[in-house]
């Protein structure tokens, strides 16, 4: 049998998903070529934002018409769907099970199916434990009943991805922060962490299995606890001694998103002092102005950030610092928005995610009073995307006539003859090597700046 997944959103349902392919791996299904020849789809979905569930909408509707073709139906329309149609006049009417799972189908648990009755199983993000029993039951042809029992969160074995060398490992769920602006608390639910000895197992299969680096995630990893003692740090560190002692293959360690309220002196000297944690961090301000923070809820002010920023640096001076920044919040001003860009400017980010505000129904942002225009929080993104570009510019002009580390990790699109790699600060840099290089790590001399990307020189 044969699946395909369209995963949207954060780089948790990346790894979520990676995690329910590899029950379907062991259980010999197969990736489908085409999203019209599968027997089973899984939709991964995203609530940040209204727009991505408009998305998942629209694709509900293509699956809708796409079941009625796979099933022959009289009024089933052929248009964009023809290797399905094919398909069907081949083969007969051919079942096709859509799943859909994550935050979108968390929130929407109860509705989902009403609305859309396309879709055949609604997996929540404490009931990703059920698909065993679902593909199961797809396998042998009948419906898994779903029940109404609390679920509780379980953590997959693994979220590695066939193959890969570079790859996600989950060490928390939930968040407790309540921003509000955000919507992940109400459909993650509360901060659980993943017990130590757990996540120890699976660097081992990770290592086995050839991988170089690993991200370890959390909607907010650095406030990590599993409830023994063992906090962010002293996890960090004890991911370190493990993979000295076995002798492992993974020599880079990532980790994200982190919160700066929570961001330690214990975790910053941590980082100093462990070399397999990359020099490439995102901490998200989200903006400039103490008035917009408290608004937001973020439990942190402008000054406490930029100390945080000045300690990081004088302790790891070669860190690069990315963020995310948010405009348009209900409230801000003009002098708000300057707050924003001068923040930036002292900073030097070597790269922000920016974006405007998006109200999300169900969040206490959502009913504040002087939300702003759309067109204004449209002009105030992109001078901020102008602001970035150029400090973006600047920042990696910097790196150029240096020679640094790269894990290799794909053949350059534009150039078979090159490779695209990337640097422990998560920079991308372009050079000529050949393909066996993949999954390696190389000295590179970097050369010159190309956008956004490095054009460098293997060194022998």
């Amino acid at each position: 049998m044969t699946y395909f997944f369209e995963t949207y959103g954060c780089e948790m349902n990346i790894a979520e998903s990676a995690s329910v392919e590899q029950i379907l791996i062991s259980r010999g299904w197969k990736k489908a070529e085409s999203v019209q020849l599968a027997d089973m789809v899984v939709i991964n979905t995203c609530s940040v934002r209204g727009s991505a569930e408009e998305r998942i909408f629209g694709r509900l509707g293509f699956f809708s018409g796409l079941k009625k073709v796979r099933m022959c139906a009289p009024d089933a329309k052929r248009r964009s769907m023809e290797i399905a149609a094919e398909y069907a006049e081949k083969n007969g009417p051919v079942p096709l099970t859509l799943v859909v799972m994550g935050c979108m189908a968390e929130r929407l648990l109860k509705s989902l199916q009403k609305q859309w009755p396309c879709v055949d199983y609604v997996v929540g993000t404490f009931a990703k434990n059920k698909f065993g029993e679902i593909i199961q039951a797809v396998e042998e042809g009948r419906r898994y009943i779903q029940t109404d029992e609390e679920p509780v969160y379980v953590f997959a074995e693994t979220s590695y991805e066939e193959g890969a060398f570079s790859t996600f490992v989950p060490i928390m769920h939930g968040c407790n922060n309540f921003c509000s602006y955000c919507i992940v608390p109400y459909v993650r639910g509360r901060e659980v962490s993943r017990p130590l000895d757990q996540i120890l197992h699976e660097l081992d299969v990770l290592g086995a299995r050839g991988v170089k680096e690993i991200t370890l995630l959390g909607q907010n990893v650095n406030s990590y606890n599993d409830g023994s003692g063992e906090n962010f740090p002293s996890l960090l560190e004890k991911i370190c001694r493990h993979l000295d002692k076995t002798g492992s293959c993974i020599e880079w360690i990532r980790f994200e998103s982190s919160n700066p309220k929570d961001f330690s002196d214990e975790l910053i000297e941590t980082i100093a002092r462990e070399s397999r944690v990359c020099r490439g961090l995102h901490i998200a301000v989200q903006h400039g102005s103490d008035a917009i923070l408290k608004a937001m809820n973020r439990k942190y002010t402008r000054s406490q950030y930029l100390s945080l920023v000045e300690k990081i640096r004088a302790r790891i001076p070669d860190v690069q610092l990315t963020t995310d920044i948010m405009l348009g919040f209900p409230g801000e001003t003009d002098e708000d928005f300057e707050q924003v860009a001068s923040l930036m400017r002292q900073v030097e980010f070597e790269s922000a995610f920016m974006y405007y505000y998006n109200p999300r129904e169900g969040t206490p942002a959502a009913r504040m009073e002087n939300q702003i225009p759309l067109e204004v929080k449209k002009e105030r993104l992109q001078r901020i995307i102008d602001i970035q570009l150029g400090i973006t510019r600047k920042v990696m002009e910097h790196q150029v006539g240096k020679t640094v580390r790269v894990l290799a990790d794909i053949v350059s699109r534009d150039n078979a003859r090159e490779l695209l790699g990337k640097t422990g600060q998560n920079e991308r840099v372009a050079f000529e090597s050949p393909a066996s290089l993949i999954g390696k790590f190389a000295q590179v001399r970097i050369d010159s700046l190309n956008g956004n990307t490095f054009r460098g020189t293997l060194e022998s």
